[in-house]
């Protein structure tokens, strides 16, 4: 839990934001110009996201929504969409793990420090699909399976609108923290394309020593073109080329026989990737109009896992003679089609919608070996599959109904949706999960080292349904006052109903002040892959490798352990927000609070060695340890998003914007799931590093300012966020690894070369920032824990800025 130290620096920001603007606001240019119309437009962003009411913009909505343009997001060093995206919200936090199996390679989102899957994410108005994979590591969002915000190029976006309100009654399942809506790309004509290189240059300092590195070089080639259907139509291709190096931030390792070298590989996966996407619509006459999008996404990313040393029993001296480094490689293919009809139906705004996706993980061992089959063992092992696809039939329906109120025409919308969804979990090669010749050595791990294939037992093909019917009424009571009132009810095949609502009203007093605020129930239904992942993995633990089952909570394992079937979570939001407009400056404040209850997560690893009741029950299974998913987690976070931007036009000195944007946020937990087993003695379910994990794994505050300054054909812009100390837990306080408080320093400079060519040169972190290292020993620990005795992790992946310093870019762009 954050400290009330924390809280107290809200107040401070809000006059610091005021006392910005009005000093930028100041005579000091005297040739500023009026405000024009098109100044205007700029301004007051016209949005879809939290509204059915058309021509809405978002400064004028129920509640509060951020608007990132693609240009935006392309204006800095990563070419990463989630990177970029967490960079330009500051509520939003996009962590690097590395050395976490899977995740290293498809990594979530998080908004206001809540899980991954409980920010919804929309293309174009409609659900997008999650990803297969299910994040069972020691990461933030543990236990949850999200969107890969990474399958999407910025190339294809017009836009991304980020609503940060609870938002179930109006969306349905998994918008408890807010919603993501990504808006492609409408062009019938024009296109462009961009060519971008960037490497890391920095000096890496961890607690063995020092050292220069030069790494994670990066090519991404990026293009668009638009082309016109008629007089009414449009087709707006896209694709992008990445293919990136890796890095490495590990420690030197201090065991005998690492022989002081580096062993491990600790930071960003090697990526190459590419990306294809379509948006197009087309009029039909008489008011309608069809439309679609497609899009597909290969990847393919390697990460590594913890060196073997020459030492290891698990070590074949005969293909490894100096040891080995596992690597976990997964092939990504992504994959969506959607398309629909609207226009006007018996004076009803209609749009009909059928959206598919699917994502397919096809996981590889590489460099390992199955010590189990001795000298004959394979080096690269076909490890299994992960596969979820999502099938949404939706039907929306608007209209203004004049009711004789002064504020105008009261907004009705309802709809339907119908959704089909599918998880399967396909078996790898034998050798990479079974004992081999040498089985009976227990010494002796089977499996391929680093990342166990999926097993026949683990195999699954399971699918649910799921109809939701929702109604949504907007009314402007007043020319200062409006309301909306929104419910929803879905049902589920697998677990059944849910119902729930919002309410949210606004009040202008005049032109340039507002308040607004809103109280809603949510919802997170479980999704397939919790409910029904199962796997055996090797997972470290207190720096020893665990052969660990994880099982579905229907499992005979895990009901004997403790679990029971799983269910929705649940939630209750409260907002209250204020909104100034004072001409070209513009200052929104929202304060909020969220209530989280029977929250599903992943428990801890129970060892075989808590009782010889757990003992019998998991040693037919062949595995040290068990963990499965379960409800029971209670939360509250509470916090205050503040938003500022002021624009400068002169006639002299060029064009300026300014913004300063901050997140303050503090989660609690309230409760914890207790066993049910009827075991003996009862093994802990949810322990202080997961607990903490929740609490402090996200930044409690986290600032950005911003400048960006154009001038003829040069452009430039300057950006600092200070992010928050972040602790990265372990079961004990005194073991745990801390960011530190940081703030990090992004330069770009822009020349339009010709009316088609320009150049942009830039620099991420230029003063080379990190977290704090992993230190050698604790000083504040009695026992003077060792916490990096294999020299892995030479910096806390907690880190909401990741680890990996200085970056410098640049990058050719087209347009024409």
């Amino acid at each position: 839990m954050r400290t009330t130290l924390q809280r107290a620096a809200v107040p401070a920001l809000f006059a610091t934001v005021s006392t910005l603007a009005l000093l930028t606001a100041a005579p000091a240019f005297a040739q500023t110009a009026e405000p024009s119309a098109d100044d205007a437009a700029q301004v007051d962003d016209i949005v879809v996201t939290g509204t059915r009411v058309q021509n809405r913009s978002r400064l004028d909505t129920l509640a509060p929504v951020d608007v990132v343009t693609a240009q935006a997001l392309q204006t800095r060093g990563t070419t990463e969409f989630a990177t970029a995206l967490a960079q330009a919200v500051p509520s939003l936090t996009f962590q690097r793990p590395s050395a976490n199996d899977g995740t290293d390679s498809i990594r979530p989102i998080t908004l206001r420090g809540l899980s991954p899957d409980q920010t919804l994410v929309l293309v174009n108005g409609t659900r997008r699909h999650s990803s297969a994979l299910v994040n069972v590591n020691g990461v933030v969002g543990r236990g949850s399976a999200a969107v890969d915000l990474n399958t999407i190029p910025t190339w294809a976006l017009d836009r991304v609108e980020v609503l940060r309100d609870g938002a179930s009654a109006q969306y349905g399942s998994d918008a408890i923290a807010g919603v993501v809506n990504l808006r492609l790309k409408e062009a019938s004509s024009g296109g462009g394309a961009s060519v971008t290189y960037g490497q890391y240059f920095t000096t890496v300092k961890t607690a063995r020593g020092e050292r220069d590195e030069q790494d994670g070089g990066t090519v991404t080639a990026s293009a668009w073109q638009g082309f016109s259907l008629g007089d009414d139509g449009f087709l707006t291709l896209s694709a992008e080329y990445l293919n990136r190096e890796s890095t490495n931030r590990s420690d030197y390792d201090p065991r005998a026989a690492a022989n002081g070298a580096i062993t491990a590989r600790f930071g960003d996966p090697d990526v190459e990737q590419w990306t294809v996407f379509a948006n197009a619509g087309k009029g039909l006459g008489n008011g309608w109009e069809a439309y679609g999008w497609a899009g597909y996404q290969d990847r393919d990313s390697e990460g590594a896992a913890f060196p073997r040393l020459s030492d290891n029993a698990n070590t074949v001296a005969a293909i490894y003679p100096n040891g080995f480094l596992p690597k976990v490689a997964i092939n990504s293919k992504d994959a969506s089609l959607a398309g629909g009809l609207r226009g006007e139906l018996a004076g009803w705004n209609t749009d009909v919608s059928l959206t598919y996706g699917r994502n397919a993980l096809d996981f590889r061992t590489e460099d390992s070996l199955n010590a189990t089959y001795g000298a004959a063992s394979p080096t690269s092992f076909d490890s299994g599959s992960l596969i979820y696809d999502q099938l949404v039939l939706g039907a929306d329906f608007s209209r203004e109904f004049e009711v004789g109120l002064s504020g105008g025409p009261l907004n009705f919308a309802w709809g339907l949706e119908q959704r089909w969804e599918n998880y399967k979990i396909e078996a790898g090669q034998p050798e990479s999960y079974n004992r081999g010749p040498l089985g009976a050595n227990a010494a002796l791990t089977g499996g391929a080292q680093g990342f166990v294939g999926f097993q026949p037992s683990n195999a699954v093909d399971v699918d649910r349904d799921n109809f939701a019917a929702y109604a949504d009424v907007e009314i402007p009571l007043t020319d200062k006052l409006r309301v909306e009132g929104a419910v929803r009810f879905e049902d589920y095949s697998d677990f059944g109903d849910t119902q729930t609502g919002k309410l949210s009203a606004r009040y202008d007093f005049t032109p340039s002040f507002a308040l607004r605020g809103s109280v809603s129930t949510g919802f997170r239904a479980p999704s397939l892959q919790q409910s029904y992942f199962t796997s055996t993995a090797s997972v470290i633990q207190s720096g020893v490798v665990v052969e660990t089952g994880t099982f579905p909570a229907t499992s005979a394992v895990a009901a004997a352990l403790g679990a029971r079937p799983l269910k929705a979570e649940t939630s209750t939001n409260y907002s209250l927000g204020a909104v100034i407009r004072l001409g070209r400056f513009d200052l929104t404040v929202d304060a909020y609070k969220i209530d989280i209850e029977d929250q599903i997560v992943l428990s801890e690893l129970i060892n075989r060695s808590f009782s010889a009741e757990v003992a019998n029950l998991l040693d037919p299974q062949g595995i040290q340890a068990a963990r499965f998913f379960l409800n029971g987690v209670s939360t509250t976070t509470q916090g205050v998003d503040i938003v500022g931007r002021y624009r400068l036009p002169t006639d002299t000195l060029g064009d300026f914007d300014f913004t300063v944007a901050a997140n303050f946020n503090d989660v609690s937990v309230n409760s914890v799931p207790t066993s049910s087993s009827a075991l003996t003695s009862t093994p802990t379910l949810f322990s202080r590093q997961r607990i903490k994990t929740i609490e402090d794994g996200t930044p409690a505050s986290k600032v950005s300012a911003s400048a960006d300054w154009s001038r003829n054909k040069w452009g430039a812009t300057v950006r600092a966020t200070y992010y928050g100390d972040v602790i990265q837990p372990a079961s004990l306080p005194e073991n745990d690894y801390r960011t530190g408080e940081k703030t990090v320093i992004d330069l770009e400079g822009r020349f339009q070369i010709t009316e088609r060519v320009g150049l942009a040169i830039g620099v991420d972190n230029v003063f080379d920032e990190y977290p704090d290292n992993v230190p050698i020993r604790n000083p504040n620990s009695p026992l003077g824990t060792d916490l990096t005795s294999n020299g892995v992790l030479g910096f806390p992946y907690y880190s909401p800025f990741g680890f990996n310093g200085r970056y410098g870019y640049a990058r050719v762009s087209l347009k024409w």
